[in-house]
């Protein structure tokens, strides 16, 4: 009874079933170890990825290396390049067949033709161009130094010998600050896009939500390019020297004409007019007489004050170009000249043209008339050699200092004019024939046009030079006869400066890089003369934060829209700086769209 109670209680378990062992084949062991990720030292692969991208170097070994055996030979092939630059066997170049889809496509800007690799990427690219930055702007220092020093002891001038330790040279530092501001714009612009596109996520929506200040300024469309050009501040690696301040202005004054094109293209300057019937709005056009040679009579009125006034302020390089070429009014020192006597140099007589002024322009007393009588006062005894040949009939004592031997101020003016035209001709007829250079196929092709371009520009800019500083000149003259001596003694030379910078006119529609670089340099001189007479103070490093300014602007209106930049050149350089090749992305959608909408309508 107990055994069946017990049987009773203890369940009864059905039997496992246990899979049988599956036949294990042996795997026979390697004989060599197993291969390394790369069979290329680091050093060398990162040595090829920051010298040569795989691109440039199909194209080297196509044009260059592979012409000769030997270097065939020696040198390795395109896809072993590539497995160097990106680590791994797994690169594949774009066949023909994918470049065909990419040139056909047109849609995708930014992909290139070699497909993308770990090996080639931003971050090596930025490297990469900088370094070469730093390598052409040096060689191109040292080549300019190398000229510069050959052509003064050709002149005899001295030069000076003191050698400067290499890395406090002015030329490395250069170089090293414009590759250095290369690099930072790539690296804070990529950055700060890449800020923006993660904060533009919905991901992002509670940060937006609690920041939303913050996060208006970051998702702002011109974050990017305005947090960008705080690579600016590597201009302050280069010593405070004028080229630093020449680079500034420059900078600034390219970034208000962006923006002023900007702001026409837009309708903000000029407004809006109705079309013809009341059907829509239509941009005004630019006044015909608008340009940009009215900045002309400010710019010469400024300058010509600050160098009687102000030498050490004025640009005196040209200067010393324009006074060679004043024989008529700055006569040099005749052969029969006594020994002992200093006749006055240039400068000097500036410097007298100014005493003159601060005395309100004394009157002229000829010595040879009243040879007993004092005729100079005693801050003017410099010019006596010139005022002691002086005509008696002349009775201004400029016109005694400028033209003593002729009492006529037209004839002298005149005489200007027929003396200095054909020398001023030549030179700009060199000058421009040499700017044309790279145009000499126009000389095969149109030798008509091109011969009446060339003539054309010379003389206009020619009667543009020479009626400026002949009008300069006889300003002095002509107010000191017609004004009352007390009448804006000073004032007169910005006036005649004001006069002469009008002869702009003549040159007005092929003469704006001639307007702008005078402008630049009168904006400089100013500032100078500003800073000397106490009417503001120099910040420290502020042309920095000038040229910080100038990118900043520049981006922001290349981001708006880059047809406000006129230059192709100047467009394709903006992008080769983001980092996006040097390619005109602006142009080239809007040809993309006229195709897209022609083959559409076929």
């Amino acid at each position: 009874m107990e055994s069946e109670a017990s049987s009773a209680r203890i369940p009864t378990l059905p039997p496992l079933d246990i899979p049988k062992k599956p036949d294990v084949v042996s795997r026979p062991r390697a004989d060599s170890k197993p291969k390394p990720r790369s069979a290329v030292d680091p050093v060398l692969r990162n040595a090829l990825r920051y010298t040569i991208s795989a691109r440039e170097y199909e194209t080297l070994h196509k044009y260059v290396l592979s012409r000769s055996r030997l270097l065939r030979r020696n040198v390795p092939s395109v896809s072993t390049v590539e497995r160097y630059i990106d680590g791994s066997n797994g690169t594949r170049r774009a066949s023909a067949a994918d470049k065909d889809a990419a040139r056909g496509k047109g849609k995708e800007k930014a992909t290139a033709v070699v497909t993308p690799n770990k090996g080639d990427s931003y971050n090596a690219r930025a490297i990469r161009d900088s370094l070469r930055v730093f390598i052409a702007t040096g060689i191109g220092i040292r080549v300019y130094e190398a000229v510069l020093s050959k052509i003064k002891a050709q002149k005899g001038a001295a030069t000076a010998n003191s050698k400067q330790s290499f890395y406090k040279s002015s030329g490395l530092r250069l170089s090293l600050s414009l590759s250095t501001i290369l690099l930072l714009y790539r690296l804070l612009f990529r950055f700060l896009s890449r800020l923006r596109t993660h904060l533009l996520d919905p991901a992002a929506a509670p940060f937006r939500n609690r920041n939303p200040k913050t996060a208006q300024t970051l998702t702002s469309p011109y974050a990017p390019a305005v947090g960008a050009s705080l690579a600016g501040l590597a201009l302050g690696i280069y010593p405070s020297q004028q080229l630093r301040v020449t680079v500034a202005i420059a900078a600034i004054f390219r970034a208000l004409e962006f923006g002023w094109n900007l702001c026409e293209d837009q309708g903000l300057i000029w407004g809006w007019k109705a079309r013809p019937g009341g059907k829509g709005m239509v941009k005004r056009e630019r006044p015909w007489w608008w340009g940009s040679w009215m900045l002309q009579p400010l710019a010469f009125g400024q300058l010509l004050h600050a160098t009687v006034f102000d030498r050490e302020s004025s640009p005196i390089g040209m200067v010393d170009m324009i006074w060679k070429n004043t024989s008529s009014y700055l006569h040099s020192a005749p052969a029969n000249l006594p020994a002992g006597v200093n006749w006055p140099s240039a400068w000097e007589i500036a410097d007298n043209l100014a005493q003159m002024a601060k005395l309100n322009w004394p009157p002229f007393t000829s010595p040879a008339l009243f040879p007993d009588q004092p005729t100079l006062p005693p801050s003017l005894t410099a010019v006596s050699p010139l005022t002691a040949r002086a005509h008696p009939l002349i009775a201004s004592l400029s016109c005694a200092t400028l033209h003593p031997s002729d009492p006529s101020c037209l004839r002298t003016y005149l005489t200007f004019w027929v003396r200095s035209f054909p020398r001023i001709g030549r030179f700009f007829l060199l000058f421009y024939s040499m700017l044309m250079l790279p145009r000499y196929k126009w000389l095969y092709n149109s030798p008509l046009y091109f011969v009446n371009r060339l003539l054309s520009q010379t003389l206009r800019l020619t009667t543009f030079a020479t009626g400026a500083i002949s009008t300069a000149w006889a300003s002095i003259c002509f107010f000191q006869t017609w004004f009352p001596r007390t009448f804006l003694p000073t004032q007169r030379f910005f006036l005649g400066g004001f006069l002469a910078g009008l002869w702009a006119w003549v040159n007005r529609r092929e003469g704006r890089g001639v307007f702008l670089y005078s402008a630049r340099t009168s904006v400089d001189s100013f500032w100078k003369v500003g800073v000397k007479r106490r009417w503001w103070r120099a910040m420290k490093g502020g042309d920095v934060w000038v040229f910080v300014l100038a990118l900043a602007i520049t981006g922001a209106v290349y981001e708006r829209d880059a047809r406000a930049i006129r230059e192709s050149r100047v467009r394709k350089g903006i992008s080769w700086v983001r980092g996006t090749e040097f390619r005109d992305w602006g142009i080239e959608e809007e040809e993309e769209e006229v195709e897209d909408g022609s083959s559409r309508e076929e």
